[in-house]
């Protein structure tokens, strides 16, 4: 079998009331095959014009040619020899000492279509091949409470732990540091900013009992002395992890806030390879580990770091800020790895998800339930992505 096309749209799905593109960029691909073998992949990257950068990355490997240098290779190849290709994408974009980011999003979308090929080629789930058979039956999930309102937020986590949710995340702190987020100047909250995350905390936990996991999400937008401040003022209320306290760059300061605080550490969706996560593991720097499926290699490399992470005895939890390919393919995954948290699912987005996809996401009481059909065990909608491109696109 070989690969003989690969198609690349850059949609936005959700509209405005007139009409206009409004919301995230998604980036999709599909790979085709001289078997009738189709493969579909997701390549979405953060906010910014990200999607953009991309899409036009995996534009250009599809009209390389064998004069040129980039020419590690796509067309012609094996769609089943994964490892090869992503190797040889790997390195060859690399090479100049680039190692995440832009490079290792476009081999996740490129990875997964892949596996997705593998699949249907064998005739079995993704999961089936990729590991010594599942492990579980259903994938549980965590989902988002919105911040802002103590008592709006209190109340819809209480209608999604009566939905089945067992966990919750949150950033309380956004109302205030949504201005910085992706713009980090400096780190700190104003005493008006983290009395109103106090409150939000409180009454979650007051209206859900002991029983619903709270999870914080800082989005890195805190310095040192900010964030300690802020985990041992949330610390009271049963925090279940304090994710990304401080900047993806700097161990030491993430170091600093670990040794300091009394809450579990999650970090990970801002690294890219099994590489960025060694320190994180060989110095004890964080209990739970949250790589993006769609940002660190795609399902290949997601399963080399789960691996990694089990002999550290840590948990994995799959990031996700994208699409339904992102949601399926984390769920693949995480049905052969033992050290599995939960996989993030953000409920007040499953409309766009479904309305990209050929069927609805099957979610029973919190818990994803993973086809069992060829490949991934969804298709893309491509008439209704082709009907929402992003204007940029092309």
């Amino acid at each position: 079998m070989k690969i003989t096309d690969l198609k690349v749209w850059v949609t936005v799905p959700e509209r405005s009331k007139d009409s206009k593109p409004a919301g995230r960029s998604y980036v999709f691909l599909r790979i085709d095959t001289d078997e009738g073998i189709s493969g579909f992949g997701e390549a979405t990257s953060s906010g910014g014009g990200g999607s953009i950068v991309v899409g036009n990355m995996i534009e250009f490997l599809k009209n390389s040619t064998a004069e040129r240098d980039f020419r590690e290779t796509l067309i012609g190849e094996n769609p089943e020899h994964v490892d090869l290709i992503w190797h040889k994408l790997y390195r060859r974009f690399t090479g100049g000492g680039g190692f995440g980011g832009f490079v290792t999003t476009m081999l996740s979308g490129i990875d997964i279509a892949l596996w997705d090929i593998k699949g249907k080629a064998a005739g079995k789930p993704v999961y089936e091949i990729l590991g010594g058979g599942p492990l579980r039956d259903e994938i549980e999930l965590y989902t988002h409470v919105a911040p802002g309102d103590p008592i709006a937020a209190a109340n819809q986590a209480k209608s999604l732990s009566d939905q089945g949710f067992r966990a919750l995340k949150t950033d309380p702190f956004m109302p205030e540091m949504r201005q910085h987020h992706r713009r980090y100047m400096q780190g700190s909250i104003s005493p008006e900013g983290a009395a109103l995350a106090t409150e939000t905390i409180s009454a979650m936990r007051e209206k859900v009992g002991d029983n619903v996991e709270i999870l914080i999400d800082c989005h890195g937008n805190f310095d040192v002395p900010t964030a300690i401040a802020m985990a041992r003022r949330l610390e009271p209320f049963n925090i279940a992890w304090f994710e990304e306290p401080v900047q993806p760059n700097s161990n030491e300061a993430l170091k600093h806030v670990k040794e300091s605080v009394g809450v579990p550490i999650c970090v990970g969706e801002r690294l890219y390879t099994r590489w960025d996560f060694v320190p994180i593991l060989k110095n004890n720097l964080a209990e739970f580990l949250m790589p993006d499926i769609l940002w660190t290699g795609g399902i290949s490399e997601f399963y080399k770091i789960a691996n990694l992470a089990e002999s550290f005895y840590v948990p994995v939890s799959p990031h996700d800020a994208s699409g339904p390919i992102n949601i399926m393919a984390g769920a693949h995954t995480m049905m052969v790895v033992p050290n599995f948290y939960k996989l993030e699912f953000n409920h007040a987005q499953l409309d766009v998800h479904n309305a990209l996809i050929d069927k609805p996401l099957d979610i029973v009481s919190g818990k994803l339930q993973v086809p069992k059909t060829p490949g991934l065990g969804v298709e893309l909608d491509v008439e209704f992505i082709e009907a929402h491109l992003d204007e940029d696109w092309n």
